[in-house]
């Protein structure tokens, strides 16, 4: 007589994994993920082509600040684990950011729709679905696109990142850091592309060109291709991106009024063909959160979860300076509760590094039509803890909405490997319409104040001024200034160093433009590990 003849079947079980019915071997992998505190429950155990609803596989709410990689195909369901992560973070007050490439993410605010579908699903992984929409802000990079616009200065961009943009080789990529560097210390704020240009052109005239001599200089090819870069990127439509008024990071802490975490939504397929500039977007959200929030250690959820989707776009043609802080901001911004995931078709795409660093794992199905395809198969496997499961085979089986799961335990271990059946998303699983979309835009507290761009006086008004002004005595007046409505930063008031200014113009012209404006001229910015300017809120 077999087992299951003799043994009785179960009820549902008091804690994940502690059935009787279950096999063996399936026992084992589900005990793994038997957590006793909060947290997100992912789906039912898959073992020997069944699923197992008494087997739920879970990550520990602590844990998501430890990282994650999402990864699979195309087609496998990357996107709708991506939005059952969130709705569930959100239920439990964790703010997330979500990168919304294909324009199927915002659907996330709407209940969603029951199905047959749906209803199959929820029966097979003993899920209790309720259609939920979840507190959401729409962005756009630039105001390209539905969203409220998401914009950033060249100066708290900062080179590496520009660099990374304007596709500049290594020697480009150090000549900007020294322009950034001179702007820096002369007070010549780099609000937008304008202003990158002038400076450029500034050091390659015959007044300015004397200027970055003692430390290494600029060559006028080298500045040639900047300028050109620049113009180039300009004439695609990117110069909306750098303004004011500056996103504030911090906007994506924010919580409901019913203690739900918000979800950020940027919306990017308005911008989708320029993937070099919106990945490194996204690094610049997560870099300027990485050097504004303090320390917080482990706490018991995340302040926010970062989602970073087409990865592998951040990653290509790289300068090792790149990689280098992208390594270094992932393994410390855990440190001030923000956990990143990376989203990508396969582990291959990250690397090493950083890889290293995501101990929660969501691998979907991988194809193996092509020799390129087997071999990263083979190198997925290998980044997986030994498994009960033939992995090769596994990973290739795979159905939409199935994945290879491996999390991080309460204590930080590495859970068994789980083929799970995971659960289906509760909120609309595709875009809202674009008249409530755009809706939701115009009633969040944030249009107003990010909405409207603003043009203030900065590097290139001052170079313009300098050069046109015939001497100090005809520059009393104040200068007109457009003021940002934006109050966040509290900028100091610098002593202003006139030796310094005469160096740039040959005349003290800038003395009454650093007393009208209150600029910070004669002290330089600090800058983080990313380059990007350490901001005065």
């Amino acid at each position: 007589m077999s087992d299951s003849e003799t043994m009785p079947q179960a009820a549902a079980p008091e804690a994940p994994g502690s059935a009787p019915a279950l096999p063996k071997e399936a026992l084992e992998i589900a005990s793994g993920y038997a957590f006793t505190g909060p947290a997100l429950d992912l789906g039912a155990l898959l073992w020997d082509g069944a699923c197992l609803p008494d087997a739920q596989v879970r990550i520990p709410l602590p844990m998501l600040n430890r990282h994650g990689l999402v990864a699979g195909a195309t087609g496998t369901g990357k996107t709708k684990t991506l939005q059952l992560i969130a709705e569930q973070l959100s239920a439990q007050g964790v703010p997330v950011f979500l990168a919304d490439i294909k324009g199927d993410v915002s659907g996330i605010s709407a209940p969603g729709a029951r199905n047959d579908k749906v209803q199959a699903r929820a029966a097979d992984v003993h899920q209790e679905w309720t259609a939920t929409g979840f507190p959401a802000e729409f962005y756009a990079l630039g105001g390209l696109g539905h969203g409220i616009p998401v914009r950033a200065t060249i100066t708290d961009f900062g080179p590496l990142l520009l660099s990374k943009v304007l596709q500049l080789n290594q020697t480009q990529e150090q000549s900007l850091g020294l322009i950034f560097h001179y702007a820096d210390t002369k007070g010549l704020e780099l609000v937008d592309l304008k202003d990158l240009r002038a400076v450029v052109t500034f050091l390659t005239s015959d007044e300015g060109k004397s200027e970055l001599k003692g430390i290494g200089g600029l060559s006028t090819a080298t500045a040639g291709v900047i300028l050109r870069s620049l113009t180039a990127f300009e004439a695609q439509g990117m110069a909306d991106f750098f303004g004011e008024p500056e996103f504030d990071t911090n906007e994506l802490l924010r919580t409901a009024d019913d203690g739900r975490g918000m979800v950020s939504v940027l919306e990017l397929p308005a911008v989708q063909d320029k993937p070099q500039l919106f990945s490194t977007f996204l690094m610049w959200l997560l870099a300027d959160l990485f050097h504004d929030l303090p320390e917080v250690g482990d706490a018991d959820k995340p302040k926010l979860v970062f989602f970073f989707d087409e990865a592998h776009l951040l990653f290509n043609d790289a300068s090792k300076a790149f990689l280098d802080s992208i390594t270094q901001t992932v393994r410390l911004i855990r440190s001030k509760g923000v956990g990143v995931f990376f989203v990508t078709q396969t582990p291959k795409d990250v690397p090493a590094d950083v890889l290293a660093q995501l101990g929660n794992r969501v691998q979907h199905a991988l194809r193996a039509f092509t020799p390129d395809d087997q071999k990263a198969l083979k190198a997925t496997v290998k980044t997986f803890p030994n498994s009960a499961y033939d992995l090769e085979e596994l990973l290739t089986g795979l159905g939409t909405g199935e994945a290879v799961v491996t999390v991080l335990s309460e204590k930080g271990a590495p859970t068994p490997v789980a083929a799970t059946r995971l659960r289906a998303p509760e909120s609309l699983m595709g875009p809202v319409e674009a008249a409530a979309l755009d809706a939701a835009v115009q009633a969040s507290p944030l249009h107003a104040r990010y909405a409207q761009a603003v043009d203030r006086e900065s590097a290139f008004e001052k170079l313009n001024a300098a050069r046109g002004a015939k001497g100090p005595d005809e520059m009393t007046a104040p200068a007109k200034r457009t003021e940002s409505k934006e109050p966040r930063r509290k900028e100091s008031k610098a002593k202003e160093d006139p030796s310094m200014v005469e160096q740039v113009v040959g005349s003290g012209v800038f003395k009454s433009l650093a007393r009208s404006l209150g600029t910070q001229i004669g002290r330089e910015i600090t800058r983080s590990v990313f380059g990007t300017a350490r901001r005065r809120r």
